[in-house]
C-alpha cells in the first residue's frame, strides 16, 4: 500500500495541513490498513449526496468517541475539484484523519487511469498489499454502512496490531538521489505560496 504513494507527499486534513513526506510517516498512516481512495468533488451533486454517508462511515470506524481504538482504515481524497480554493472549502468539514495529495500533483490523474475511474463519486477499496477489494464501494457503503468494513477486514486478512516495528522499514525501497531535492522544492514552493497569500491579505504591502 505504501508503495502506491512511494516518493509522493500526502497532506493531513488537519488545521496545520501537515505533510507526510517520509517512508516512515507514510507507513504509519497507510501500513496494514484497508485504504479507501475517494474520487470526488465538492461541487458534484452526486458527491454532495454521498459525502455525508462516507463521512459518517469513516468517523464511526476511526473516532475514539465511537470506538476504543481506530479501525485499520485510511482514506485518501483524490480531488476532482476545479480549484484549490474549492478543494479547501470541501475538506473544511471533512474528518481530520483524511489525507489528500497536493492540489497541483498530477499523480491524481494517474490514479484515475490506474483504477479505471470514469465518474464520481467513486471509492476504490484496496488491501494493504495494494490489490483491489472493491472497484467502487459507493453503493456498498450506502447500503451496509459500517458493516461492510468487517467484510473488507476479513478479505484483507489484516494483521491486528496498532504499531509498526522498526524492522518493517528495513526492506523499503530506497529513494532516488533526487528525491530529497524534489521534496525540498515542494516545501519551499508551499512556503512561498503561503507568504504570498499573507501579503495579499495585507493589501500587497511587504511584510516587516
Amino acid at each position: 500500500m505504501v508503495e502506491l504513494f512511494q516518493g509522493k507527499v500526502l497532506i493531513k486534513n488537519n488545521k496545520d495541513r501537515d505533510d507526510l513526506d517520509t517512508d516512515r510517516e507514510l507507513c504509519l498512516q497507510l501500513g496494514n490498513k484497508v485504504l479507501l481512495l475517494f474520487f470526488g468533488s465538492g461541487e458534484c451533486p452526486r458527491c454532495q449526496d454521498f459525502t455525508p454517508t462516507l463521512k459518517e462511515f469513516f468517523v464511526q470506524l476511526t473516532d475514539e468517541f465511537y470506538v476504543d481504538r481506530a479501525q485499520q482504515l485510511a482514506l485518501v481524497y483524490v480531488s476532482q475539484d476545479e480549484s484549490e480554493d474549492k478543494e479547501s472549502k470541501f475538506l473544511k468539514d471533512m474528518p481530520k484523519r483524511w489525507l489528500t495529495l497536493p492540489f497541483e500533483d498530477e499523480y491524481k490523474r494517474e490514479l484515475e487511469h490506474m483504477f479505471g475511474v470514469e465518474d464520481t463519486p467513486a471509492v476504490v477499496v484496496l488491501r494493504p498489499d495494494g490489490t483491489v477489494l472493491s472497484q467502487n464501494a459507493v453503493e456498498e457503503i450506502s447500503r451496509l454502512g459500517c458493516a461492510c468494513f468487517k467484510n473488507w477486514q476479513e478479505a484483507a486478512e489484516l494483521i491486528d496490531r496498532s504499531f509498526t516495528l522498526a524492522e518493517d522499514f528495513d526492506d523499503k525501497p530506497r529513494r532516488s538521489a533526487m528525491e530529497p531535492l524534489r521534496r525540498l522544492k515542494y516545501k519551499l514552493d508551499k512556503k512561498k505560496k503561503k507568504g504570498q497569500a499573507e501579503e495579499d491579505e495585507q493589501g500587497g504591502e511587504p511584510r516587516s
